[in-house]
């Protein structure tokens, strides 16, 4: 009885040992296939750390090289330079001395002399307007002072005539041969005739000076420079009426040139009322204008205009340069710094 429970009990357990080798295979199977995973993985990382750290390393060995390049080269082409530190304006470089050249009187222009950028000299002649009508009547004073001399010339001989007349009749009247009637006839023409004299010596003195006026009118009709300068500006061309007292149009114009002096060239900036008080006279000032924005021109405070401009709440200053170059122009726009001294 015992057996046949034994042997049943025994039937109905789980045989280990045969149900291991079944379970075995595929955890065996497992472990390889992680292993070949893990094979794989450390290739590839192998692979990828491989190819990845070659470019590194002259990577790293140019990087000493590009820092210090750039700060040797900064260094060598932007020295430190101090600049100046004050109250800053704007404003335009002007000419002092600035004129429109024209005639005193009117005529059509015959003949122009420059060209823009002509340097020129006090005098120089610039235009040449048309004076053939003047020259005509230039010649027809000229005449009329030459008949007025001919005429004081004829009344001289008349006079020398009637003197002559007049001594004899008074010898002939000591005589008692000539009458006395005859004397005060003779001392009365050669009176006449020298009032005549007169009157002609005087129409020959005014002939003679309407020929100066005359001259002079026709000296007018060159145009010439007042100063030495630079012409910046041909407003007129041959062929033109020139006329100062016209208003311009047309063929008609005001002037021929427009002269600069050079010499006389600075700067008018306008400062705010709240800051006038950090600018005096003979103040140093730097200038640099928009142009040569590296170029620092030396000057100096020139006069501070006494008036104020209501609207814009600014005070003009004139600042004038210490020195002069050909490269400042006028109307060129600039900026100044006051020096301010602690």
């Amino acid at each position: 009885m015992n057996d046949t429970r034994s042997e049943q009990l025994r039937s109905l357990s789980i045989d280990r040992t045969e149900e291991a080798p079944r379970g075995g295979i595929p955890l065996l199977v497992v472990v390889l296939v992680a292993i070949v995973f893990a094979g794989l993985g450390a290739g590839a990382t192998w692979l990828l750390t491989g190819t990845g750290s070659e470019p590194a390393t002259p990577v790293r060995t140019a990087e000493p090289a590009r820092t210090e390049a750039p700060a040797q080269t900064t260094a060598a082409s932007s020295p430190a330079v101090p600049r100046s530190t004050g109250l800053v304006a704007s404003g335009y470089v002007v000419a002092r001395r600035q004129a429109t050249v024209s005639a005193e009187i009117t005529g059509r222009i015959q003949e122009i002399l420059f060209e823009e950028g002509t340097e020129v000299e006090a005098g120089q002649v610039l235009a040449r307007l048309d004076d053939t009508r003047a020259r005509l009547q230039l010649q027809e004073l000229r005449a009329r002072v030459a008949a007025a001399e001919a005429r004081v010339a004829a009344l001289n001989a008349q006079s020398a005539e009637a003197a002559t007349v007049l001594e004899r009749a008074q010898r002939l009247a000591q005589s008692n041969i000539g009458s006395e009637a005859a004397v005060t006839a003779a001392q009365a023409q050669l009176s006449s005739l020298n009032a005549q004299i007169q009157s002609a010596r005087a129409d020959a003195a005014a002939a003679r000076v309407q020929v100066e006026s005359q001259e002079d009118l026709i000296e007018r009709y060159v145009v010439r420079a007042p100063f030495a300068g630079v012409v910046i500006a041909k407003n007129a061309q041959v062929g033109e009426i020139l006329s100062p007292a016209s208003a311009g149009g047309g063929f008609t114009r005001t002037g021929v040139a427009t002269l600069v002096d050079m010499s006389s060239l600075e700067i008018e900036v306008d400062v705010n009322e709240g800051q006038i008080q950090r600018v005096t006279p003979g103040q140093q000032v730097e200038a640099v204008l928009d142009a040569y924005s590296d170029w620092r021109i030396p000057a100096h405070v020139e006069a501070i205009i006494p008036t104020a401009d209501r609207s814009r709440a600014t005070i003009q200053v004139r600042v004038a340069f210490d020195e002069r170059d050909d490269r400042i122009l006028p109307d060129m726009a600039a900026r100044v710094t006051f020096v301010e001294r602690n």
